[in-house]
């Protein structure tokens, strides 16, 4: 699972950085859908995932006084180029590193995943449709309060994939595309209206 999970990863990211390529650098400037990042701060952030082993992540958030966003901050800038173009080119020489601070793989697929969409959603980019991959990242977030707090928000909730085989939970149903799933219980809001159930209301009071 491991090396599948890797390799998920890896294509994951030449997908990003390869529709990269194709945009203007107004667009590099435009709002991604996390909060207080543009495009090319989230290619940055992306970059320094990949770069970050467990000894530099203990010591940079310790460092950071256990403060995740100055931690995620500072290492943002170390990676952050002088123009788009050497910041894509900074994210293209990490595409197939096996770096990471834990085993949690799935955690650090989903970073991946989800800001990819974050840069995609509000440039108006197709999503590569990769449902085998998100499907793992559903899984992963369904179970587990890591990088984001998708447990607290899929609990007591009964979410299922119309176009995948993820399934999760029991309680009042919501169902949908399993990127628009996965995007829900990372917290972000753009999703919302792919999604449909019962149990809607409560996901969106979740996220309120």
């Amino acid at each position: 699972m491991t090396a599948e999970v890797w390799a998920m990863t890896h294509r994951a990211r030449q997908q990003l950085a390869d529709d990269l390529a194709t945009i203007s650098d107004d667009a590099w400037r435009r709002s991604s859908l996390c909060q207080g990042w543009n495009v090319e701060h989230v290619v940055a952030h992306l970059t320094a995932v990949a770069s970050v082993g467990s000894t530099a992540w203990v010591r940079s958030i310790v460092l950071a006084g256990f403060r995740p966003s100055v931690h995620n901050e500072r290492r943002l800038r170390e990676h952050l180029g002088s123009t788009p173009a050497e910041t894509l080119s900074r994210f293209r020489e990490v595409i197939s590193w096996t770096v990471a601070p834990s085993k949690d793989l799935p955690a650090y697929l989903g970073e991946v995943l989800v800001h990819s969409e974050d840069i995609r959603y509000p440039l108006g980019i197709p999503n590569p449709q990769d449902v085998p991959t998100a499907t793992v990242v559903a899984d992963f977030y369904a179970t587990r309060n890591f990088t984001v707090q998708s447990k607290t928000v899929a609990s007591r909730l009964s979410l299922r994939a119309e176009d995948g085989a993820f399934h999760s939970g029991q309680g009042p149903e919501v169902t949908g595309p399993t990127l628009a799933l996965v995007m829900t219980m990372a917290g972000r809001r753009s999703h919302l209206d792919q999604l449909s159930g019962p149990g809607l209301p409560r996901l969106i009071e979740r996220l309120a």
